[in-house]
């Protein structure tokens, strides 16, 4: 028996997301609680899962109100270190008039590059179902060697590993080393949640099944699961390939976040179901749920804190399947 359902491990960071304008036409920002890995664990523990997190923030106001809101929504912090000289990764989120957004990050260095092999809470990996990561932790020698040892514990230990690339172009020293530490996750994970932006890039495929046939062929990758914004998304499954439409919300604020909900309830339902033992009915409810889940988070600011809770996903898709 596993004491954790998901362990992850990567960037915990503080999402200052536009809120309005000041009586002096200055831009306001409010400080979110971020950072994908820590997205999808709160989505997790909102759905119920024992989760934990393993990563580095700077013991400053930041790193204390990030390791506040993590324990907050039910995520297990005690593999979260406080970095003593230097600070908590910062990020600033400029949204555009469609809810999509852009990145400008603080973080050169920030805290969660701090992380080191030496420090990882061995136990936590140890004692996990599944392990998570994504490429973030892995942009620099030392955190990326950290990740490395940690995907090779859980797998030891008999996890299922997911890796979500996230790719934040910024942040790479250049987008060949981005590629190449991709690549080394696409070789170890069994689920796979890429974007469609994402496949584009790594593949040079602009039609999507394509791109994903040369990753089932080259890496072997049990399930990917591609999220195409407002066209939905796709599961990819042995020969199977279901497709599910979105769930479009007119009141859409931003997108930050929606990425790691969908992939967070995308997980649930491989906790629930299994990886071996998936069917049509099974990856048409996963993607539904996960789908319903995202189109939530784009109607609030920011994400870690404000995840929806299942009566909430499936009111939504109770009435959109009335119409």
């Amino acid at each position: 028996m596993k004491q954790y359902d998901v362990v992850a491990l990567g960037e915990l960071l503080i999402d200052f997301t536009e809120n309005g304008t000041s009586g002096q036409g200055n831009p306001l920002f409010e400080a979110n609680p971020g950072g994908a890995p820590c997205n999808v664990l709160a989505m997790l523990s909102k759905l119920g899962c024992k989760t934990a997190f393993i990563g580095k923030v700077g013991n400053d106001f930041f790193g204390e109100q990030l390791k506040c809101a993590v324990t907050e929504v039910g995520i297990n912090a005690d593999g979260l270190l406080m970095d003593e000289e230097v600070h908590t990764t910062l990020a600033l989120v400029h949204t555009y008039p469609d809810g999509d957004r852009d990145f400008s990050f603080y973080r050169n260095p920030g805290a969660d590059m701090m992380l080191r092999e030496t420090e990882l809470r061995t136990d936590l990996l140890q004692g996990t179902k599944l392990f998570h990561f994504g490429t973030l932790s892995m942009t620099d020698l030392e955190v990326r060697n950290a990740t490395k040892k940690a995907i090779e514990t859980a797998k030891e230990n008999g996890a299922v590993i997911s890796f979500d690339p996230n790719l934040r172009p910024p942040l790479w020293r250049s987008l060949e080393d981005a590629k190449e530490q991709t690549a080394y996750g696409l070789s170890q994970c069994d689920i796979l949640k890429i974007s469609d932006n994402e496949i584009r890039w790594f593949t040079g495929e602009e039609d999507f099944d394509a791109g994903i046939r040369r990753l089932k062929e080259q890496y072997e990758i049990p399930l990917i699961l591609l999220s195409m914004g407002k066209e939905g998304s796709r599961a990819y499954y042995k020969d199977l390939r279901v497709e599910v439409k979105p769930f479009l919300q007119a009141d859409t604020i931003e997108t930050t976040g929606a990425g790691d909900t969908f992939g967070a309830c995308c997980l649930y339902h491989v906790l629930t179901y299994g990886l071996e033992n998936l069917d049509e009915p099974k990856l048409t409810q996963m993607l539904t749920f996960a789908n319903a889940a995202a189109s939530i988070i784009t109607t609030r600011k920011g994400a870690l804190r404000v995840m929806p809770s299942r009566e909430e996903v499936e009111a939504l898709i109770v009435e959109r399947s009335g119409r």
